[in-house]
């Protein structure tokens, strides 16, 4: 039996025994003055109209109905238009949006992330579109558009900024834990944010000598990570001694273009590079990254020459 089969407020019990006849009342009906009242509240109605159609023009009927429109978009599985208000965005599409335009040189979207990052905190997670905007915005020309990267993965990826949180993903690096990666790249993002530096790129650099590929790596990439001085010469080891040309490759790019050293960093290892290009014992294929590294670094285009290298570099000492 459904519901409304036994549902009173469906159906109404069924009346027993006979009814009596219907009462008939007589009403006098004053036509004029319903008329009356009909054209009163015609004219109430038409004021209202006009009200509303001039407060239409607000920017407060607008936001609310670009947050209606984002609303439904959202539900219906479409994506909310590019010009959304960001308070009626998912946070997800906040973050994104944010750093998006943060890579494309919006200064108030960095502000924006600074504002709301922990209103994010719990909420966000490291999906694909993240991840996107993330790499994009970490590899931005500008520091602060990097650092919002960071602070915005730290919230994505659970992270607090706190000395047992090192602790903790020291504990989660070391071999036998799963996800050995995003431990290192989770410590050189601490270390970055000043969270026990010291110890943290400790805890990464041990691992350039990892008997797994892939752990050294995002070892190499973590260190990069720190933005510290003390990061260099570990770099510049594996560029020249590692087993793997991927690890030589990565660390060549670290070096130049990757992680959170400043400009005037990089410059740093311009000799140590200049050496490594003049080096015949190095493989040609790391003495050309080797001079990759230099052109990224210095925005020289000269050619894969160790001679003309040395020669650029002594005439601007």
């Amino acid at each position: 039996m459904s519901r409304s089969d036994r549902d009173p407020l469906f159906f109404p019990p069924q009346k027993y025994g006979e009814e009596p006849e219907p009462e008939v009342y007589s009403v006098d009906v004053d036509t004029e003055g319903q008329q009356r009242k009909l054209r009163a509240l015609i004219a109430i109605a038409a004021g209202v109209l006009v009200i509303a159609l001039a407060f239409l023009e607000s920017s407060t009927l607008q936001t609310l109905w670009a947050e209606l429109k984002t609303s439904v978009a959202t539900a219906l599985g479409g994506a909310p238009p590019a010009n959304a208000p960001l308070d009626s965005l998912p946070v997800q599409l906040q973050a994104q949006r944010l750093l998006q335009r943060a890579a494309s040189n919006d200064a108030g979207a960095l502000a924006e992330i600074d504002k709301r990052l922990p209103g994010w905190r719990g909420k966000l997670q490291l999906d694909d579109a993240l991840w996107s905007a993330l790499a994009t915005a970490s590899d931005s020309r500008q520091m602060p558009v990097r650092i919002a990267a960071v602070e915005v993965d730290l919230v994505a990826r659970h992270i607090e900024k706190t000395p047992a949180m090192v602790d903790r993903l020291i504990g989660l690096a070391a071999p036998g834990q799963n996800n050995r990666p995003a431990a290192l790249w989770g410590l050189g993002e601490l270390a970055n944010r000043g969270i026990e530096p010291d110890r943290a790129r400790q805890g990464v650099t041990g691992y350039l000598h990892d008997p797994q590929e892939e752990i050294r790596f995002w070892a190499t990439s973590s260190l990069a990570m720190t933005g510290q001085d003390e990061a260099m010469a570990p770099l510049l080891e594996s560029l020249r001694h590692d087993s793997s040309a991927r690890i030589r490759e990565n660390a060549a790019r670290a070096l130049a273009v990757g992680g959170m050293f400043t400009p005037e960093q990089r410059m740093q290892a311009v000799p140590e590079l200049l050496n490594d290009a003049a080096d015949a014992g190095l493989d040609p294929a790391t003495r050309t990254w080797v001079f990759h590294a230099l052109r990224d670094i210095t925005g020289q285009s000269l050619p894969d020459d160790a001679a003309a290298w040395r020669q650029w570099y002594g005439e601007r000492q």
